[in-house]
């Protein structure tokens, strides 16, 4: 039973003091922010007056930049741990409108840096040695110069995006307020109302009538809103290339990649990388029809765990086995680590109304907080060093960067927390002393793999595909979105699109489709960090350091430079082939174990 928050012990809830001491204090804070961006406005046309005036502006642009991530993450984080409050939905709409009007009335900013120039702001760090912090900063500004508008179309074009986001937003509201889903029988065989949350917790079921039952119902709505869902995706694509074209980017792909300085090769490289290697993910879902003993298997049988060892764990067991799995990393990361656990940077249990799943969060002038939703589970632990992987990711950064370079870039963000991870499997598989842990670890690194590397990518390719008909005038109705999904699904998981006929319909149910070239970085995250994670197991202590100097470099240089920090060139394809590469050999193990013990044994 999901406990009322105010019966939670306090050390399990995160302490948000350290942000604001009260609401008051956040509102405050908030009233006097709101009126410095309304005044921003007034700082227009005065960046290329002097080296003064440039650096006085810059100061006061990230400045409320930062004191509005810090209002932001306050709110935000207040709403998601009972977001029943209506107080807190208030504070935290609050926030989100203001960062738009931070964005309106800073949109002089870009294009008054290009209109200034790379030679005269030369000129200016000559004059004013104290804008050197900010060289970085500007170049990448530079670097985007022929996609820059003109002051008046960048504010206009800042005012729009509120109606250039109404189809996703209008998804957000279809999809998690209005659907109704139909009732099934759960393991129990007690009726259940389907939902997106208990959905995976069905499909993960050992019983297959289950599964079958409750995958059904849940892709009968999808098919039933098929053409408003194919509208929304649609509509998306179609201001994302809209978007580019105005900015004179070549293809959405081409502008959303830009953002984040990563060359397109990057992209290109993944799917040709992961095509190559289709054929081990098919094995592994034919030594999944093998252990479930099913001959015909369907896409409703691909996430049930293959072992029914209860590896439970407690949230104090698993933070003494998180301590000592990281240590690896040395005292500095291992100190920081206790600190997170002791001092309250974790709102550890679920309560009713708090926001689902888990995140790490806080903003540069605060805790890197994180949220979980505690169950006494193997992925729970698992879980917990993702989340301390970002955390600790935040926290090295903003020790050591200014807060101009105190973030890091999305396409980096995923890789720390899955390091961890990957640690984590190392070291379980090392300290496993039976078959059947083994097998069960190993199911869940090959699930994670497959969820992450394959299945991400597969949405990569979809998203691509998408994109590239749209602009060549192709209208993008359901029936053309439900075929190029089931084809693609096919190719990945060699399993026949006729014997899978609801799976044509999983596009409309990806919120990920919405978030513009977002979910490549999921697989490149994950293999980066597979690779990475052996080099600091097996590796030297210069390659620990190494890796602890990527997670101190922040936004200090463009993405592909801090990962090389830490040893990794993203634009080849060789850590995407040592990824495979552990892939397979734990596959071979898993294969072997199943040969070995005859199935029952480990099931």
């Amino acid at each position: 039973m999901t406990n009322n928050r105010a019966h939670i012990d306090k050390k399990y809830k995160w302490d948000l003091t350290s942000v604001f001491a009260t609401d008051q204090a956040w509102e405050a804070e908030y009233q006097s922010l709101e009126k410095a961006v309304v005044e921003a406005k007034d700082l227009a046309g005065q960046l290329g007056q002097s080296a003064t005036k440039l650096l006085q502006v810059t100061q006061i642009y990230l400045d409320l930049a930062r004191r509005l991530e810090k209002v932001y993450v306050y709110a935000s984080m207040k709403n998601d741990q009972d977001t029943r409050v209506a107080a807190y939905q208030a504070m935290a709409s609050k926030a989100t409108t203001l960062y738009a009007k931070y964005g309106e009335a800073f949109a002089f900013f870009e294009p008054e840096v290009l209109t200034m120039g790379e030679e005269k702001f030369a000129d200016y760090l000559q004059e004013d040695a104290k804008l050197n912090l900010y060289q970085h900063f500007f170049q990448q500004i530079f670097s985007q110069k022929a996609h820059v508008l003109a002051p008046d179309q960048e504010e206009l074009l800042a005012q729009a995006q509120e109606v250039l986001g109404a189809a996703g937003e209008t998804y957000e509201i279809l999809d998690n307020a209005d659907l109704a889903f139909p009732s099934v029988l759960d393991e129990a065989g007690k009726e259940v109302e389907l939902t997106h949350s208990n959905f995976i917790t069905l499909m993960e079921s050992q019983n297959r009538e289950v599964r079958k039952s409750a995958y059904r119902a849940y892709y009968s709505i999808y098919q039933q809103f098929q053409h408003t869902y194919a509208k929304t995706l649609a509509t998306t694509v179609k201001s994302h290339n809209l978007t580019a074209r105005i900015r004179h980017y070549d293809s959405a792909r081409q502008a959303a990649m830009a953002g984040n300085h990563i060359p397109e090769a990057v992209y290109e490289t993944l799917l040709a990388t992961v095509h190559k290697y289709l054929p081990l993910l098919q094995r592994y879902i034919r030594l999944r029809q093998e252990v479930l003993g099913i001959a015909d298997l369907k896409m409703y049988d691909v996430y049930t765990p293959l072992s029914k060892l209860d590896m439970s764990i407690t949230y104090e067991e698993a933070q003494a086995k998180a301590l000592e799995v990281l240590a690896i990393y040395g005292s500095d990361y291992t100190e920081r680590v206790k600190e997170a656990l002791s001092q309250r940077w974790i709102d550890v249990q679920a309560n009713k109304g708090k926001r689902s799943g888990a995140y790490s969060g806080g903003s540069y002038d605060t805790k890197a907080f994180m949220l979980l939703n505690w169950q006494d589970t193997l992925d729970n632990l698992y879980t917990l060093v993702h989340e301390m992987g970002h955390s600790m990711h935040s926290t090295f950064t903003r020790e050591n960067q200014p807060y101009v370079y105190g973030d890091y870039s999305i396409f980096l963000a995923e890789i720390a927390s899955t390091t961890n991870e990957n640690i984590m499997t190392e070291t379980l598989l090392k300290e496993a002393k039976t078959d059947k842990e083994r097998f069960a670890i190993l199911n869940h690194y090959l699930d994670s793999f497959k969820g992450t590397v394959f299945r991400q990518t597969q949405f990569a390719e979809f998203e691509e595909k998408i994109h590239q008909a749209d602009a060549q005038g192709q209208v993008l109705t359901s029936q053309y979105l439900n075929e190029l999904y089931a084809d693609l699904n096919q190719t990945y998981y060699g399993l026949a699109k006729e014997g899978n006929p609801e799976i044509q319909y999983e596009w409309a149910r990806i919120p990920h489709f919405y978030y513009n070239y977002y979910v490549y970085q999921y697989a490149t995250g994950f293999a980066a960090a597979s690779y990475l994670a052996e080099k600091i197991i097996h590796g030297s202590q210069e390659d620990r350091e190494s890796y602890l100097n990527y997670l101190k470099a922040g936004s200090s240089a463009d993405p592909l430079e801090v990962i090389a920090k830490a040893g990794v060139d993203m634009t080849q394809a060789d850590y995407l082939e040592s990824a495979f590469q552990t892939f397979a050999k734990r596959l071979d193990e898993f294969d072997c174990l199943v040969k070995k013990n005859r199935l029952k044994e480990l099931s």
